[in-house]
């Protein structure tokens, strides 16, 4: 019995170090492709620290969208969420004099509300989670312009204490803490795999698969208003946009999201999101630094999305994309 204990952990130790080791490699690798391109402005300490706070806005969101994206369904409404949860927190914060706690409250609320929707419709609907979601993010784009007035929303100086040191990582820290203790120590990570992994033996086991869908939507969307109050105190403003162009928002998370996914097999989700998406900032940066057009940077994440979407997704035959 020690035996089989010892052996399985032991494996279980040499997947973690391969992972991390393979996730250092890539930091490393492109670390060194941009500055030896540009040594000039790029990837020096202070630069590199600026990187990592931008990725830990992502890493929140994706840790939550983790949890929707394992079990096999997707969102397009990531960047919808953002930002109406950043212009609720903002008016409550600022309009209605709350501070900090309207900002927090707003926001998370805000999140959670729309991944109720987004779940709730899913389930009733039994159609993809891609159609509904996209259905639902031009509502939420509608909603946020109405709430805005059409007014960009601005946090003033002396509540934007979540968007720098030491407060941004703190709270991304605890977002991450719970997402870990979700995943590793309650009943919604352990049926979160296992609806992931095979829905209808999860249904045969006696699981409410429609219940774990609709409470993974839930908990994305409440760390999506986490990342929106990440967002907005960095950023200090938001505007609301309609006609889908808040889905520019999507995709970074989503990206660290699907290392999460790659790296599952290593057991080791969350830092593999957390330190991916410094990896995609890393790369991101890189090309700002090499002064090199939107459209080409546009070209270059589309093409890391689709080939990291080909590694880390296998639907089999006869399975219905969700």
């Amino acid at each position: 019995m020690d035996t089989t204990v010892t052996a399985t952990g032991t494996k279980k130790m040499s997947g973690y170090l391969k992972g991390y080791l393979i996730l250092i490699f890539l930091v490393i690798l492109s670390w060194t492709v941009f500055k030896l391109i540009t040594p000039g402005n790029f990837g020096s300490p202070a630069q590199l620290v600026s990187y990592f706070e931008a990725s830990l806005m992502a890493a929140v969101g994706a840790v939550g969208f983790y949890f929707v994206l394992v079990m096999g369904m997707f969102d397009f409404s990531i960047g919808a969420c953002i930002m109406l949860s950043a212009i609720v927190g903002c008016k409550i914060a600022v309009t209605y004099g709350m501070g900090y706690p309207g900002l927090i409250l707003g926001c998370i609320l805000t999140g959670a509300i729309v991944g109720l929707l987004n779940g709730f419709f899913y389930v009733k609907l039994h159609i993809p989670s891609m159609i509904v979601t996209t259905g639902l993010a031009l509502i939420y784009e509608s909603v946020a312009n109405y709430i805005a007035g059409g007014v960009e929303q601005t946090i003033p100086y002396e509540m934007r204490a979540f968007g720098t040191m030491p407060m941004n990582l703190v709270l991304a820290v605890c977002a991450f803490a719970v997402a870990y203790l979700l995943l590793n120590y309650t009943k919604i990570g352990t049926y979160t795999y296992a609806i992931g992994s095979n829905e209808a033996v999860a249904k045969n086991m006696g699981i409410n698969v429609n219940f774990y869908k609709a409470l993974a939507f839930i908990i994305s969307g409440s760390f999506l208003g986490v990342m929106a109050i990440l967002t907005i105190s960095y950023g200090s403003s938001m505007v609301a946009v309609t006609g889908m162009a808040s889905m520019t928002r999507n995709f970074i998370p989503t990206m660290g999201c699907f290392f999460g996914v790659a790296f599952k097999k290593y057991g080791m989700p969350l830092p593999a999101i957390i330190i991916g998406e410094f990896v995609i900032n890393i790369i991101f940066y890189g090309f700002i630094a090499l002064g090199a057009p939107t459209a080409i940077q546009d070209l270059i994440t589309g093409l890391a999305l689709l080939i990291i979407i080909t590694l880390t997704t296998k639907v089999r035959k006869g399975e219905i994309v969700k």
